[in-house]
């Protein structure tokens, strides 16, 4: 979708929103109508409808337009049985059958080696993590994989292979950094529920980025967070 249409469906879905806000001031919106629209379910739905419009990958819209609607419906129909307590569960089945997913044919290396020259990362922290140093001539990225914990991922002293380079990042209730050349060119693609993944350099006047190879981290973060810096 391009740029122009995504604003334009942002947009509409703000009017949307902001009606829907007027209306209920004005008492013209019935009050079990504005109750669900109103409610954690209906926030998102909402949030869910917006990743949808401006988010190239679309799953984490669908992820919470379905949460949204699993726990609305039953308060619609009146389905006894259904609360926030079964919400918790869900997401943990959800986490581990993901887990399972990402590491099926991955063999993950040892962080013992503090001198890593491997080229391709595969890293798991499950409560708890460290610091990884890789100094790869060759580096062609990989993915890490974060649950109730995070790792620290050192690429100072790495070099990136041809074309372009993708880490893809799984966090939930974790996170994630990477320490880059700050002339590194690096694309941040990742989707954060309930968090965040930021780009902290502050490059100097004097920095010229490295245009001819890219590294674009990408992924999923919920409930935590990650970052990208430089010395």
């Amino acid at each position: 979708m391009a740029q122009q249409d995504k604003r334009i469906g942002l947009g509409v879905i703000l009017i949307g929103i902001g009606g829907l806000f007027l209306l209920g001031n004005l008492g013209l919106i019935p009050w079990e109508v504005r109750h669900y629209i109103f409610s954690w379910q209906g926030i998102l739905i909402i949030i869910g409808s917006v990743f949808l419009i401006t988010k190239p990958d679309k799953t984490p819209g669908i992820i919470l337009i379905s949460v949204g609607g699993f726990f609305l419906l039953p308060e619609i129909l009146d389905i006894p049985g259904f609360s926030i307590r079964t919400f918790w569960p869900l997401v943990l089945i959800a986490i581990g059958i993901l887990f399972i997913l990402r590491q099926r044919g991955h063999k993950p290396f040892s962080k013992s080696n503090k001198g890593n020259d491997i080229d391709v990362l595969d890293d798991v922290n499950i409560f708890g993590g460290g610091e990884v140093v890789i100094n790869s001539g060759n580096f062609k990225g990989g993915k890490v994989t974060s649950i109730f914990g995070g790792g620290s991922y050192n690429l100072v002293s790495a070099k990136l292979a041809e074309g372009p380079i993708e880490i893809d990042v799984f966090a939930a209730f974790g996170g994630s950094s990477f320490v880059v050349p700050p002339d590194w060119n690096v694309k941040v693609e990742v989707t954060a529920i309930f968090g965040g993944f930021s780009d902290s350099r502050r490059p100097s006047s004097e920095t010229v980025i490295d245009t001819s190879k890219v590294l674009i981290i990408k992924g999923l973060v919920l409930f935590g967070g990650g970052e990208i810096k430089s010395f």
